[in-house]
């Protein structure tokens, strides 16, 4: 009688024949990670981590929407912010886009999630939310998480921006 195969067989491969089909190296494809900070402390956020190494994530921070050409109701373009201060187009940036992280710190982004979030749905790109607020009780979280909810696949609410690179390296920005 054979032994039952286990959940975990696979993952313990016993012989060098068996061992020969694991995959011992990292994702071949770097990610391509759009982060966009909604609102001025989610930018100061953002600021003080970019200069980390990342796998080509892209920094950006919202500056304002405006209406794209086309006919569909959910066009929405928007001007972003590079870190070296130049501008850029939201649909330019999501070219290419596997991710997009909006992070946010208070309510104040609705119109910015709006626009990244219905861009992004558009265009098919997984999208994720990183609230940053000491206090979870505070107006400001609740208006956040209203802006953020309808436009993001993933919503996590952290205490501290300590919390800000561990998400977006589990994330593989």
């Amino acid at each position: 009688m054979n032994a039952p195969t286990l959940l975990n067989s696979c993952a313990k491969a016993a012989t060098a024949a068996e061992a020969r089909f694991r995959i011992d190296y990292p994702n071949s494809r770097a990610r391509a990670s759009r982060i966009i900070a909604l609102d001025d402390k989610a930018a100061e956020i953002m600021r003080r981590i970019e200069g980390e190494l990342w796998s080509g994530a892209h920094f950006l921070t919202f500056r304002s929407r405006h209406a794209a050409p086309g006919i569909a109701s959910l066009s929405i373009n928007a001007t972003l912010g590079a870190p070296n201060g130049a501008e850029t187009k939201l649909s330019t940036e999501l070219a290419g886009a596997d991710v997009v992280i909006m992070i946010a710190s208070s309510g104040e982004g609705m119109e910015a999630a709006a626009a990244v979030g219905n861009a992004c749905f558009v265009r098919g790109i997984m999208t994720a939310g990183l609230i940053v607020s000491h206090d979870r009780t505070d107006a400001h979280v609740e208006r956040a998480v209203q802006a953020l909810r309808p436009y993001a696949a993933v919503l996590v609410i952290a205490s501290d921006e300590e919390y800000v690179p561990a998400m977006l390296q589990a994330l593989r920005a």
